[in-house]
């Protein structure tokens, strides 16, 4: 059958499928002519274009007047472009341009373009997942920790660098493998992974890598929404590594404890330098051990001769221990009798003994409840009471006379003499045992002979007291000084302070000069030069004497102004008296 319709029926269905065709596009579609005036579009180009109304017969550049010039250019050219991209108010489009040729010549433009909103908002996503799961990947990787993570199936997915630092694997011959396949080929010697899909939740275990490296391994199990183990995340510490921290953090805290103490230490030496009057090297030594043994609760054995200071470096031990609150007892084991030497050491019980009181009496032992004994001249002290203290040394316990049991006391002994201890351990008369006790920890301290340096200080320390105490402006004339840093002082500091107190009161003048020493040491006073000619006068003796003086200090110090500092004069008097006494030899000194 033919087709009925008739000429204008089909040039209407024509447009109508025409239309339809058009609208049918996810594309949007307008065609324009040469004056740029809508000939189609479609409802896809409405929506992109924001505008529902968008009709044949309105004109483009009022639609979007942006894209006029570009579109002009197009159908006066005849050149297409491609890939135009438009950021329109709603929306952002990719467009496509061709001109429309009929007879060779250009009557209008076709303008496909597509909406992109949607895939740019995708896009942008994505970028946002991939720089997050960079991010992820890179705090996985800086982590210090060993990370190893699997899927729900145990097979491997990521190892980081400081896994592969700590267990010496490389993540090439991880990766893609199973843990079930690694335990079996001996790579571990079992796997958290494991326990923890079977048990479901944070397993730690200690795990051997290749059969010698040991590490500390934490797995956690991460669900998914259906409650699935999506992945097992476990984290690696090296326990070599481990220990080895803890290792150098004891040693510091074992450095912080040491430098503690020795900062305790010096700020005691420093105080007890302001009490006491020391120089020489000897002598600092003894007080750095002094100090050092202080806090230690064990017993002291201070020996020399006597009059060195037995007594006094004691009781510096006594206040710089944890006992200097408690009492200080002092006894002279040389100065008791025999017959009272255990009731005064230990006391008795009443009726003790014919004449005992009635009441008992405390022994000084027990009246240094808490503090310290000072036992000075131990060596004196007989053998059958050398067992009783080694009682109270031993088990801390001693007994009255008379008493039926010992008692508790707590005491620190310090113990000082003058005799060789371990010659009279070898001579029977010390007990061996009592003497190991004693001689833990001995100081030693020298004669004042052997340390001379300490004289000057020494002496300027006594004149000052003595000043003060008996209102007296006394001063040492320099020449005096050196006639005691001469003399050897067998008595030793005690015999200095002796023949100090005694020049104080007797000189007549407000200088001590050499005529005001005493007898045992002006018998030594040209003890250096060549005894003085017949004849000589005073002035010229003490002349001799001064030179020989100056000459000393000169030659031991490193320049005039050292040697003024010492002599106790002004450096231009020095100079001046060298001149004096011819002794420019020492001019070179600065």
């Amino acid at each position: 059958m033919g087709d009925a319709r008739s000429p204008v029926e089909t040039g209407v269905m024509h447009d109508l499928l025409w239309d339809a065709a058009l609208d049918a596009s996810r594309n949007g579609i307008i065609i324009v002519d040469t004056e740029g005036k809508i000939l189609k579009c479609n409802k896809a180009a409405m929506r992109a274009l924001g505008r529902p109304d968008l009709a044949p017969g309105q004109f483009h550049r009022d639609i979007v007047p942006s894209a006029w010039p570009d579109l002009k250019h197009v159908m006066e050219t005849g050149i297409p472009q491609t890939g135009v991209r438009l950021e329109l108010p709603h929306a952002h489009i990719i467009a496509n341009r061709s001109p429309i040729f009929m007879d060779g010549r250009v009557v209008g433009l076709i303008s496909v373009f597509q909406d992109i909103s949607e895939y740019e908002a995708i896009i942008s996503e994505l970028k946002g997942y991939q720089e997050l799961h960079q991010e992820l990947a890179a705090i996985i990787e800086i982590s210090s920790d060993g990370l190893y993570i699997t899927d729900g199936d145990a097979n491997t997915i990521r190892v980081n660098q400081a896994y592969e630092r700590i267990t010496g694997l490389k993540r090439e011959d991880l990766i893609g493998y199973n843990m079930r396949d690694l335990v079996a080929r001996g790579v571990f010697d079992r796997s958290v992974t494991l326990e923890v899909l079977k048990r479901r939740e944070q397993v730690s275990i200690m795990q051997r890598v290749l059969g010698n490296k040991l590490v500390m391994v934490t797995g956690n199990p991460i669900f998914n929404e259906k409650g699935e183990i999506a992945l097992v995340v476990t984290n690696v510490r090296d326990m070599t590594e481990l220990n080895e921290l803890r290792s150098k953090l004891e040693e510091t805290q074992l450095l912080n404890v040491r430098f503690q103490e020795a900062l305790l230490e010096q700020e005691r030496f420093e105080h007890v330098l302001k009490d006491m009057v020391i120089k020489s090297e000897a002598m600092v030594r003894v007080v750095r051990r002094a100090v050092k043994v202080a806090g230690v609760e064990t017993s002291v054995l201070i020996t020399g001769e006597s009059g060195v200071g037995k007594s006094m470096l004691a009781r510096i031990v006594h206040q710089l221990s944890p006992r200097k609150d408690g009492p200080f007892v002092k006894i002279n084991c040389g100065t008791i009798p025999e017959s009272l030497m255990e009731s005064e050491l230990f006391g008795y019980e009443k009726g003790a003994f014919t004449g005992a009181s009635a009441g008992g009496k405390a022994g000084l032992v027990e009246m240094a409840q808490g503090g310290t004994v000072f036992l000075d001249e131990i060596g004196d002290l007989k053998v059958d009471m050398q067992v009783k203290l080694l009682q109270v040394i031993e088990e801390k316990s001693f007994s009255r006379i008379g008493a039926m049991k010992p008692q508790s006391v707590d005491v620190r002994i310090i113990a000082a003499t003058h005799h060789d201890l371990k010659e009279l351990t070898d001579k029977g008369l010390f007990r061996s045992d009592l003497y190991y006790r004693l001689h833990v920890i001995p100081i030693h301290i020298p004669p004042l002979r052997e340390r001379k340096d300490d004289i000057p200080i020494l002496v300027q320390r006594i004149l000052a007291k003595f000043n003060q105490s008996l209102k007296l402006k006394k001063r040492l004339a320099p020449e005096v000084v050196y006639r005691l840093m001469e003399y050897p002082f067998p008595g030793n500091v005690r015999e200095l302070i002796n023949i100090m107190e005694r020049m104080i009161i007797l000189s007549e003048s407000q200088e001590i000069t050499l005529s005001d020493l005493p007898m045992e040491l002006s018998g030594s006073f040209f003890r250096e030069g060549a005894p003085p000619e017949n004849g000589l006068s005073l002035k010229a003796m003490l002349s001799a004497m001064e030179s020989r003086i100056l000459s000393r200090v000169l030659e031991e110090s490193r320049s005039i102004t050292e040697a003024a500092h010492r002599l106790g004069v002004h450096p231009s008097t020095l100079c001046r008296k060298m001149t004096r006494l011819r002794l420019g030899s020492f001019a070179k000194k600065q």
